[in-house]
């Protein structure tokens, strides 16, 4: 009995990771098993990266509430624990926006905490 490869589906898997692999520099975009692994160890950094990325906007938001904050006499930790004992639920995102682009709308809610 024959042996039976399937071919189809073995060209279309190489395909898929060549495709991927448009771009990339020298072998890496035209030598299966280099771009294979360089496909592999992008994806690896896209993964990686997608949740540093959250944790870089969470730090920009910080720096540009404290600014917004020690404008008004307030450093950073003090107005976020005056916002909590507040009961006042404005997550950093909003913060950064108000202190950035609606410094009024910012200056109020520092004056109602304090």
């Amino acid at each position: 009995m024959p042996r039976s490869v399937n071919n189809v589906a073995s060209k279309a898997r190489r395909k898929k990771i060549m495709k991927m692999a448009k771009g990339y520099f020298g072998r890496r975009k035209n030598v299966w098993t280099v771009a294979k692994n360089a496909v592999e160890k992008g994806l690896q950094y896209a993964y990686r990266d997608r949740r540093n990325k959250k944790r870089n906007f969470r730090a920009h938001w910080i720096t540009r509430i404290n600014a917004g904050a020690r404008n008004h006499g307030l450093s950073y930790s003090q107005l976020i624990g005056k916002l909590h004992s507040n009961n006042i639920e404005l997550n950093r995102k909003v913060l950064a926006d108000l202190a950035m682009n609606h410094p009024e709308a910012f200056k109020k809610i520092v004056e109602k905490v304090k």
